[in-house]
C-alpha cells in the first residue's frame, strides 16, 4: 500500500475526510449494537474498533515515553558498555545525545553493532577496539507534543524511521516515541519475549498483584486457579487469553483505574492502573473459598 492510500485509508477511519461523518456512525452503530445483543463483534474487537475511532484525535503527548523512562546513551559510550545497555533495556533501538539528553544527535541500532562483531581465531566474537559507535548513527525522528500521533506514524513510515524524539517550545526533550508505542493506541499490549514481568505475580493477602498483560495459562500454573471455568463459559470468550483481555470482556468495555470487576466465580478484579485504551496491572482476589483452602 502506498503512502498515499495509507493516509487515506487513515483519514477515512479517523475522521478527517468529507466522507468520514458517514463510516464513523456506520462503525460506531455496529459496536453499540454488538455491546447490546449481538456476538458479531468479540470485545476485544469492539475495543479495537472504538480505539481506531478515536485514533485521529491523539497526539503525540498522548502516546509519548515521558523523559524520566527514556533509555539513551553518550555517544562517547565504549561498544562493550553499548552492548551491556542493549541487553538491560531490551530494545533494538537507542537514542543517543551529545552531553545531556538536550543534545540529541541520533540513534544506533542494535544490529549495526552486532554488525561489527568480528570472530578471532579461536571462533569467539569479539569487538574491533577503535570501533566508533559515531560511525554508527542513524537519523532519528523530531516531533512536537502536539503534533497528531496519526502524522507522526505516517512520517515514520514514510522515512524508515521507527523512533522519535518529543521536542518541547525550548528545543528540550520532553519525551520517547517509538511506532510500536503508535500501533498499540489501536491494537493494545504488544508483548513481546522480553516482558518477563508480564508473567510474574506478587502475593497481596488472599490474592495477587499482576500485570494485566499476564497469560490465563500462566496465571493458572503459578497460582491453580483457572479463571476460565467450564461454568463461566457461556460468559466468557473463549479466545481471551490475558487477565487484562478478560476484564475488559467481563465489563464490555475497558475499564477505569479504581474499579473493581467481578468473576462469575467470585474472583474480583480491581483496576490499579489504566488508561482509556488498556488496562495495566491489577489486583486479583481470589473467592474466600479458595482463598482459604
Amino acid at each position: 500500500m502506498s503512502d498515499h492510500s495509507l493516509k487515506r485509508l487513515f483519514q477515512k477511519l479517523t475522521g478527517q475526510d468529507t466522507e468520514a461523518a458517514a463510516i464513523r456512525e456506520s462503525l460506531e452503530e455496529v459496536i453499540e449494537e454488538s455491546e447490546r445483543e449481538s456476538p458479531a463483534l468479540s470485545a476485544q474487537e469492539r475495543v479495537m474498533m472504538g480505539n481506531l475511532l478515536t485514533f485521529g484525535e491523539l497526539k503525540v503527548s498522548d502516546v509519548m515515553v515521558p523523559r524520566a523512562e527514556i533509555v539513551a546513551v553518550d555517544e562517547t559510550i565504549g561498544l562493550a558498555e553499548l552492548l551491556r545497555m542493549f541487553r538491560e533495556a531490551q530494545h533494538s533501538r537507542l537514542p543517543l545525545y551529545s552531553e545531556t539528553l538536550d543534545d540529541p544527535t541520533g540513534l544506533i541500532h542494535v544490529k549495526d553493532v552486532l554488525g561489527l562483531l568480528e570472530a578471532d581465531a579461536d571462533g569467539p566474537y569479539c569487538l574491533p577496539p577503535k570501533a566508533k559507535i559515531t560511525a554508527l548513527r542513524r537519523p532519528i525522528l523530531f516531533a512536537p507534543p502536539s503534533m497528531r500521533a496519526l502524522d507522526l506514524l505516517l512520517k515514520m513510515q514514510a522515512s524508515h524511521t521507527h523512533l522519535a524524539l518529543v521536542i518541547d517550545e525550548y528545543g528540550g526533550t520532553d519525551g520517547l516515541v517509538s511506532i510500536e508505542d503508535i500501533i498499540e493506541e489501536i491494537v493494545g499490549d504488544i508483548a513481546d519475549e522480553h516482558d518477563e514481568e508480564a508473567s510474574v505475580i506478587k502475593p497481596d493477602g488472599n490474592g495477587f498483584i499482576a500485570d494485566a498483560r499476564m497469560d490465563l495459562d500462566d496465571f493458572k500454573v503459578q497460582t491453580g486457579h483457572d479463571l476460565l471455568v467450564q461454568d463461566a463459559a457461556d460468559e466468557i470468550e473463549r479466545e481471551i487469553d490475558s487477565l487484562g483481555g478478560l476484564v475488559v470482556s467481563l465489563l464490555g468495555r475497558v475499564p477505569l483505574r479504581g474499579e473493581i470487576i467481578a468473576h462469575p466465580d467470585g474472583t474480583e478484579f480491581q483496576v490499579l492502573d489504566a488508561d482509556p485504551r488498556r488496562v495495566r496491572r491489577l489486583r486479583v482476589t481470589l473467592p474466600r473459598t479458595l482463598a482459604t483452602e
